[in-house]
């Protein structure tokens, strides 16, 4: 009952395209901002340009870049990613193995459902190449999915290089270990 009367005083009070209406509410609906027509040209500001945003693509079908690695970590395309990752452009999620020890075909069964099918899977064993197991691998060739396996630097080149040649590929990426070979 209360909103009925304070409706019936908002109409009675001031007037608006044929609507009576508060001098409160009049002055506030009269503002330059809101009596703007529903017809918008380019000249207007910024709160009605289009709006566009590209999370993982730097360019109309360009793919993910890897721009360097470390003992911790990736960095791509801008993204700093801590640990083990699979990269599926246009996503980058962390991935549960800790070593190549741990890849197993439930660890990699994810590249196994996307859609559209992957082509290749670079797989990164960290700081050399390791071998793994073939029936794990034969999982995947029969999903139709090539595997490169590598030492992470060379699957990183080989993923950046796939990718700039627009080839479906996706990348299962272990960090390497820190190296002493320099000390």
């Amino acid at each position: 009952m209360m909103a009925l009367r304070t409706c019936a005083r908002v109409l009675y009070r001031g007037s608006l395209h044929g609507l009576r209406l508060s001098p409160r509410a009049s002055s506030f609906l009269q503002s330059p901002s809101l009596v703007r027509g529903h017809r918008l040209g380019p000249a207007d500001d910024e709160m009605y340009q289009k709006t566009t945003v590209s999370v993982m693509q730097k360019e109309p079908g360009g793919g993910a870049m890897i721009y360097s690695y470390s003992p911790h970590g990736f960095n791509i395309d801008g993204n700093r990613v801590i640990g083990p990752c699979a990269v599926i452009p246009p996503a980058i999620l962390q991935w549960n193995v800790g070593s190549y020890k741990d890849i197993t075909a439930e660890s990699l069964a994810l590249f196994c459902m996307i859609e559209p099918r992957i082509e290749v899977l670079v797989l990164g064993t960290g700081g050399r190449t390791e071998w793994i197991d073939p029936e794990i691998l034969a999982v995947l060739k029969k999903n139709g999915i090539k595997v490169e396996v590598q030492d992470t630097a060379n699957a990183c080149a080989t993923f950046n290089f796939l990718s700039s040649e627009r080839r479906i590929t996706a990348a299962a990426l272990i960090p390497p270990p820190v190296s002493t070979e320099l000390e």
